[in-house]
């Protein structure tokens, strides 16, 4: 059974690599984009009157939901289905080696931030969010260097 799968994921690797990348691109846009919808949210709030339960207010969390439940969420779990299968591909990747390790770690980042941003959106449905416009612009460049330690380590395998 074992090697059956195995053969499964060896005969398919280009097409699994791929639909991994076109998961992780999908993934990463969301990641960055949602913070920049929080902060338009925040200022709207403080800059232009926006107020909790208005209808303002409710088109950001309609905005936000749909990013982060039809688009990230989606792509997060076809980016970790896909990966996984990368990882059991038979010689693909050496445990002996640092690269898997980091991505690993850069990857389980990645998913904590996902949550992280999730948590935020119920504080804006809950009209309780008290992180500023500064701190989501600021919590924005996360991803950026976990987008650098990942793909370093996967291209370089240092």
């Amino acid at each position: 059974m074992i090697e059956a799968a195995q053969n499964f994921l060896s005969i398919w690797y280009p097409w699994i690599k791929a639909f991994h990348i076109i998961a992780v691109i999908a993934w990463m846009a969301g990641i960055f984009y949602l913070p920049r919808l929080y902060v338009y949210h925040v200022e709207g709030y403080q800059k232009r009157g926006v107020v909790a339960g208005s209808e303002m207010d409710l088109l950001f969390q309609h905005q936000e939901r749909l990013l982060l439940r039809a688009i990230m969420d989606p792509s997060m779990i076809a980016s970790w289905v896909f990966g996984l299968c990368l990882v059991f591909t038979p010689g693909i990747v050496d445990w002996g080696q640092v690269w898997p390790w980091t991505k690993a770690a850069g990857v389980l980042a990645m998913t904590w931030y996902h949550y992280w941003l999730g948590r935020r959106r119920k504080d804006f449905i809950a009209g309780t969010n008290r992180v500023s416009g500064r701190h989501y612009r600021m919590m924005n460049e996360v991803p950026t260097v976990l987008l650098l330690v990942i793909v370093i380590s996967v291209v370089v395998k240092f």
